[in-house]
């Protein structure tokens, strides 16, 4: 709805949000300490993937199993992480959004990453993910569908589900409406009762 039909409400939840990434992505706050480069609001790109956005945060470690880093002594390994006010999700969204930055990273600084971490405010709590193959092949073809949903124009059928209620886009949406009968079917169970014919 936001890329392909323009549409965008705010409400506390995107707020709240925007509020933290705000310091995360703070490029004033980058610094250097114990081995570790910090950037935050790092830009980043894949041609392949056909996807740009921003990382909230990338660290730079010093390893010797790393890469060089233009205008730095040493080898770095890079760890990208994503800060989420809320608490870790029953589902794969924060992780996938995690592992295609991670794929960014790699298209653009030739590297492999092989971790990241997910900062979730509401725990206090930095939890680590593993870039794995099957997280890779299903970023690639959630965004081979996003392009293919793009290219014609179409906004997919929504999956109504108890996290419709804190989405901000939930009264342009309209997921309720996807539980009403069709009106196909409206109109034969009334013809139906009638004892009419279509």
């Amino acid at each position: 709805m936001i890329h392909i039909e323009q549409q965008w409400e705010e409400n506390l939840r995107t707020i709240e949000g925007n509020l933290l990434h705000e310091k995360a992505h703070d490029t004033t706050l980058d610094e250097k300490r114990k081995g570790i480069i910090t950037v935050r609001g790092m830009s980043v790109i894949s041609n392949s993937l056909r996807v740009n956005g921003t990382c909230d945060v990338v660290e730079f470690i010093l390893s010797e199993q790393g890469v060089p880093i233009f205008g730095r002594k040493g080898n770095y390994k890079i760890l990208p992480v994503e800060y989420k006010h809320g608490e870790p999700k029953e589902d794969d969204i924060d992780i996938l959004q995690l592992t295609a930055q991670a794929m960014c990273l790699e298209e653009m600084l030739c590297c492999k990453v092989d971790e990241g971490a997910i900062f979730y405010e509401k725990i206090r709590h930095r939890q680590k993910v593993q870039m794995t193959d099957d997280l890779r092949a299903e970023v690639r073809a959630m965004f081979d569908e996003m392009h293919q949903f793009y290219k014609r124009q179409h906004t997919p059928k929504v999956k109504p589900s108890k996290r419709c209620n804190a989405c901000s886009l939930k009264n342009i949406c309209l997921p309720k409406l996807l539980k009403q009968k069709k009106v196909i079917q409206y109109i034969l169970h009334h013809l139906s009762e009638e004892g009419g014919e279509l």
